[in-house]
């Protein structure tokens, strides 16, 4: 019968940190799906937002694309406002008014929809 050795040295640091570099991505690469707004691949969802599924609606046209999606979660408003007045200047967004953005001949408009539960947020891009 053939004797088994315990596992050591070079091979045994090899081993531990592929684990540790496995563990490492893991987390990322299962939660980057849902980081951005659904149908706007470079809109970022923001913490404490998460997205509302099969809540909206996605159109190609020869004129551009319509997209219609929903996030929610338990944040202020204004914390959200806020959020993407800074963020979608650097993504190349023109703010034209409070919650409405142009980019790349698109318009994005953002609605917030706030009750007793968690605030909703409508994003709805179209041709500009």
């Amino acid at each position: 019968m053939a004797r088994t050795r315990p596992v050591s040295g070079p091979t045994r640091r090899w081993g531990a940190g592929l684990i540790a570099l496995g563990l490492a991505v893991l987390p990322a690469g299962v939660g980057a799906e849902s980081a951005y707004v659904a149908g706007i691949r470079d809109l970022p969802l923001m913490d404490g937002l998460t997205r509302v599924r099969d809540a909206g609606v996605q159109f190609d046209k020869p004129s551009g694309r319509i997209v219609e999606a929903f996030a929610e979660g338990r944040v202020p408003a204004p914390r959200v406002r806020r959020f993407y007045r800074r963020t979608l200047p650097q993504l190349g967004w023109e703010r034209l008014g409070r919650d409405t953005y142009a980019r790349e001949g698109e318009l994005l408009e953002l609605d917030y929809f706030a009750g007793e539960g968690p605030l909703t947020v409508r994003y709805t891009l179209q041709p500009r």
